[in-house]
């Protein structure tokens, strides 16, 4: 299965030229200020987008997915999108998780305390998880910000590397967009906008075949 991985679009997600694939990932900041207005937006392009499964993850900004009812957010999460939150998927026989969960800073949406609070979330990512979204990076690989400090959480790196996934897709630090792999994981970093908020990346592209070896 073709992936495209988008992250941090901030509201700009109508101007973006996007690859053909059969599924696309959004990792988290789909909203800039987490209004109900914004995510009603990104919805109605999200589910028009010619992806047979779309599959979607809230960020830091996305205060709407938070604060609001559960009752109210599941009228506004169109039929055609998968939203994880703390919850995974299987397409295809690829099992897909997601969290929306970032360490504290500055008290944004869904931020937990690094330690015990962060480390709750990820023990509840599967053993068997193929692809894992995760709106913040693992601390030391793609999470530099601005003056070189690792932005990211110390214990997902741990989690990450216990369990293996084949791909782990995130964003959140628009500094470090990019992609690497590391002891079979393949990490990416799909943050579109940089550190300026200004739509400088391309989406990522990469492919997971039902056996789990990933191109």
């Amino acid at each position: 299965m073709k992936f495209v991985a988008i992250s941090d679009t901030h509201c700009r997600q109508r101007v973006l030229k996007l690859p053909k694939a059969d599924a696309i990932i959004h990792a988290g900041d789909i909203s800039y200020k987490g209004k109900e207005v914004e995510v009603i937006d990104f919805f109605d392009w999200f589910s028009s987008l010619p992806y047979t499964n779309k599959i979607c993850i809230a960020g830091n900004h996305d205060f709407f997915f938070e604060k609001e009812k559960q009752e109210i957010i599941k009228k506004r999460i169109p039929g055609n999108v998968i939203y994880l939150q703390d919850s995974g998927v299987e397409i295809e026989g690829i099992k897909i998780w997601g969290s929306p969960v970032t360490p504290w800073f500055f008290n944004w949406a869904f931020n937990r305390k690094r330690g015990l609070q962060l480390l709750n979330h990820w023990k509840l990512i599967p053993p068997d998880t193929d692809v894992l979204i995760t709106h913040g990076p693992p601390y030391g690989i793609l999470d530099n910000i601005i003056n070189e400090t690792n932005a990211g959480c110390v214990d997902l790196l741990k989690t990450v590397q216990q369990l293996k996934p084949k791909v782990h897709v995130f964003g959140h630090i628009h500094e470090s967009y990019g992609q690497v792999k590391r002891n079979g994981v393949h990490y990416i970093n799909a943050s579109l906008l940089n550190e300026s908020y200004e739509l400088v990346n391309k989406p990522i592209l990469f492919d997971v075949i039902n056996s789990g070896n990933v191109k």
